[in-house]
């Protein structure tokens, strides 16, 4: 079976920036227009000049995402469509209602015409109206009107109430908290954002200083264009950068270093370590894309999971049943596992049906990819270990086992087994260091797991920011093909309401967290029983090795007394030599078996995880409670980013565990 086709990658950008009405741009409008201009061809002469990573064709066109604001925001709209890029509208309300806002009417009669479809009386409010709704038109739109009641109901009191300052500060309230909701989008879903603003405030909640502010602490990248003196744009890295705003750049450095974030962006970053598997072959694929897939998993490479079946205790359950998976193909996923998180996807209120087909194609599929190829790298580098360790214990057994079973001259007979088994350790292991087992295991687990959650933030247009993917030990291969695989699948075309919200979080992520809590909670308990057994099977080999010797002192001292005869001395003590060796060198390797698969370890990752989804599920059951008109995308999308927390966490707890147990020789 071929792999899925790779994704296509692309480089997304974000906007923010003042209003036509701010006092800053106004004055200096033609020159921030030419700087915007200036930085556009920077960006695509970057993306033109970076070799396509999967062939021709590989590099997907420029995304920009913008809220269409008056000002700044509508003019990288209009300037990013005359380039052919992607324009996303992350909209803080129903696309009627923030027409009927940006549109700034005077009078509450005018703003009424506007929500009701009709054509206001002032011609420049309609004005603007148009050239947000013909942008609109042209735009992929995702619109949070979760909220609109209220916020069309506290709209139309202010304009009603212009002397009321009450009325006016509960507007500006409202509609800056659902602007702060949608920058959160645009953050999310932007490598690089690029922002107008005057350096004076980052306090207003919503505003350009705001959301700057918040894209530098999720670790986007900002290139700030000062409306005083736009020629001299520098790029923003890190939160402190707000400290020293009237640092100057050279423009030779901020030209390369603009150039370094697309590189950035759409290329994986190098092997840290020496030696690694490059992240592109030169055939143009990844290691995800060139691993061979097998249909089910192979007897030869059971070891570590019949260790779990032997040791785990499960009653009512064959220790020695079939243990052979199947493997579900990214084919057979949609109508398989994936088929009621793609109706939900469809059956969503409002919603983008066309959506679920977005997600079995750039998400499901890769993920039933990943996981069936990870599932059998998993069996055979943990396995392999296994192996190992057990042929090492028989080598050494096997090598003086002539001692009770035969004599000197048949020495070479057990030597040679010994010799075979200590070339199969060597055999295995070179195997495992030359195929990669380890890394090629860690890689595409972390790809499996990062897909396996993502339609739950897919569906509320929410994402995981560009610095807060997780940094691999050698390689960030996996984070960068994940994110330009949801990046594939982008935002719904949908229109969130308090029904979407609700139909999302009971059908999809409150289903999703109570699978992942029981699984994680039966898999601790599993391994913990492991764990325990292995420890008890050791312990008491040690013991019998304490007995072993112990009769055969016992027996010395018979001989010396002349209780024992000097005979039946020297035939046992062939076999209690061999006790000697077999009992603590097998309690040896189960002990290593225990310490290499740190089950304990492991038990204790899947509890503290089990814990952390179970008070997420609590909270969503909390929130199901409540009405449709308490229903916020808010504290939606923030117990989504929750669960996605608390997957990350567990990945890089499980890589901490296993990352420096590359397979090696047992000693």
């Amino acid at each position: 079976m071929p792999a899925p086709k790779p994704p296509r990658v692309r480089l997304s950008l974000g906007v923010t920036g003042h209003r036509q009405n701010h006092p800053a741009f106004a004055p200096t409008s033609p020159r921030v227009e030419a700087t915007l201009a200036e930085i556009f061809n920077l960006i695509t002469e970057a993306t033109a000049a970076q070799k396509p990573p999967f062939g021709p064709g590989s590099i997907a066109p420029t995304r920009l995402h913008s809220m269409l604001a008056d000002g700044f925001d509508q003019m990288a709209a209009l300037q990013a469509l005359d380039r052919s890029w992607e324009l996303v509208c992350p909209l803080p309300f129903g696309e009627r209602l923030n027409a009927a806002i940006n549109a700034s009417p005077d009078t509450a009669a005018d703003a009424r015409a506007l929500l009701s479809g009709n054509q206001p009386a002032d011609t420049v409010v309609a004005q603007r109206a148009a050239e947000i709704n013909a942008l609109c038109a042209r735009a992929h739109v995702f619109a949070l009107a979760d909220d609109d009641p209220e916020v069309e109901s506290v709209f139309l009191a202010a304009l009603d109430n212009r002397d009321d300052r009450a009325k006016q500060d509960v507007f500006a309230a409202d509609c800056s908290e659902r602007v702060a909701l949608a920058a959160r989008l645009v953050i999310e879903q932007s490598d690089i954002i690029i922002a107008l603003w005057d350096g004076v405030r980052t306090t207003f909640v919503g505003g350009t200083g705001h959301t700057i502010a918040a894209a530098l602490e999720l670790g986007a990248a900002v290139v700030w264009i000062n409306p005083a003196a736009p020629e001299a744009w520098r790029v923003l890295r890190a939160p402190e950068s707000l400290t020293c705003l009237d640092h100057a750049e050279p423009k030779d450095t901020r030209t390369a270093t603009l150039k370094a974030l697309v590189r950035e962006a759409l290329e994986p970053s190098a092997p840290t370590r020496a030696g690694h598997a490059p992240a592109v072959h030169h055939a143009g694929g990844v290691p995800l894309d060139t691993e061979k897939w097998h249909s089910r998993s192979s007897p030869l490479w059971h070891a570590y999971r019949r260790i779990e079946a032997l040791f785990s205790g499960d009653k009512g359950r064959n220790p020695f049943r079939n243990l052979t998976q199947t493997y579900e193909t990214p084919d057979q996923i949609a109508t398989g596992s994936g088929a009621a998180l793609l109706e939900a996807a469809a059956n969503a209120p409002a919603g983008d049906k066309a959506f679920a087909a977005q997600l079995s194609q750039h998400v499901l599929g890769r993920f039933a990819w990943a996981d069936g190829i990870s599932a059998r790298l998993s069996d055979t580098y943990r396995s392999g270990m296994m192996i190992n360790f057990m042929l090492s214990s028989l080598a050494i057994v096997g090598g003086i086992a002539y001692l009770p079973l035969s004599d000197s001259s048949h020495k070479w007979a057990f030597a040679l087994f010994e010799l075979v088994l200590l070339c199969a350790i060597l055999l295995i292991t070179w195997a495992g260091q030359r195929r990669r087992w380890h890394g090629r295991w860690f890689e595409t687990r972390r790809v499996a797991e990062y897909l396996r959650h993502a339609p739950l933030l897919l569906m509320l247009g929410a994402a995981r920011a560009p610095g807060r993917w997780p940094k691999g030990a050698e390689t960030s291969l996996p984070e960068w093909y994940a994110r330009h695989a949801l990046r594939e699948a982008g935002l719904p075309r949908a229109t969130i309401t308090a029904p979407y919200l609700r139909h999302v979080l009971e059908t999809l992520l409150d289903t999703h967290v109570r699978e992942q809590r029981d699984y994680h909670h039966a898999k601790a308990r599993r391994l913990t029983r492991v764990h325990h057994n292995l420890d008890q099977v050791s312990e008491w080999m040690f013991r019998l090795a304490v007995v072993s010797v112990a009769l055969f002192l016992g027996l010395q001292v018979g001989a010396w007394m002349h209780w024992v005869s000097k005979g039946f001395l020297k035939e046992a003590s062939y076999i209690f030599t061999f006790l000697g060796v077999l009992l603590p060198t097998f309690g040896g390797a189960i002990a290593g078996v225990r310490y290499f698969g740190d089950f304990e370890r492991f038990a204790a990752i899947s509890e503290v995880t089990a814990q952390k989804l179970d008070s997420i599920h609590a909270r969503i059951a909390l929130l199901m409670k409540a009405p449709d008109s308490a229903m916020d995308y808010g504290p939606v999308a923030e117990l989504a980013h929750a669960a996605d927390d608390v997957v990350v966490s567990e990945i890089e707890n499980w890589q901490a565990v296993f990352g420096g147990k590359h397979i090696t020789v047992p000693v």
